[in-house]
Formats: structure tokens, sequence, C-alpha cells
């Protein structure tokens, strides 16, 4: 359950994470990318190829590129997205 003053938004992924992840996205509840990815890891312990593509996908947080940043670092937003991208072939 969110704690007070704990953003909500949305979780997008594709391609391969949209597989390991079985859903093409899901909320969030929490303050940092870190927490959010944590607690999506969590949330798909049944599906343990979802935590192994997640070690290789680059994350964009309402539309920005994270890059190499610590995601303990990266703050969320009431109402943002998080969009987990998958290797792409090509790219």
């Amino acid at each position: 359950m969110a704690m007070k003053n704990t953003p909500a938004g949305t979780i997008r992924y594709w391609a391969a994470a949209r597989a390991a992840a079985g859903t093409a996205e899901e909320p969030y509840a929490a303050r940092t990318l870190a927490e959010a990815l944590d607690v999506a890891r969590e949330r798909h312990t049944a599906r343990p190829e979802f935590a192994r593509v997640l070690l290789r996908c680059s994350f964009l947080v309402d539309g920005t590129p994270v890059g190499t940043r610590d995601h303990k670092t990266i703050q969320l937003a009431e109402g943002g997205t998080v969009e987990v991208l998958p290797p792409f072939a090509g790219g």
C-alpha cells in the first residue's frame, strides 16, 4: 500500500520486458526508480525471466533517459511514467 505523499504513476514495458512482465503496463507507488523496480521485481517473482530482463534494460523517466545514473537518485513524480526498454535489434 502506498504511503502518504508517495508518488504514483505508470510503468510501461516494451518488447522483451513486456513479455517477461506478462503485461504492457502497471502502476507504481514509489519515490525513486530503484523503489519502483524493487516493487516490480517482487510483484513478478513467479516470472524469473523478468528480473533477468530488467538487468539489460534502459529506462526513461518522464521522457528523460536515466543512463548510468544510480536508480536511487532518480526521483519519480505523481502521474509520471517509467518506460522500460530492453535492447532492441540494431540499436
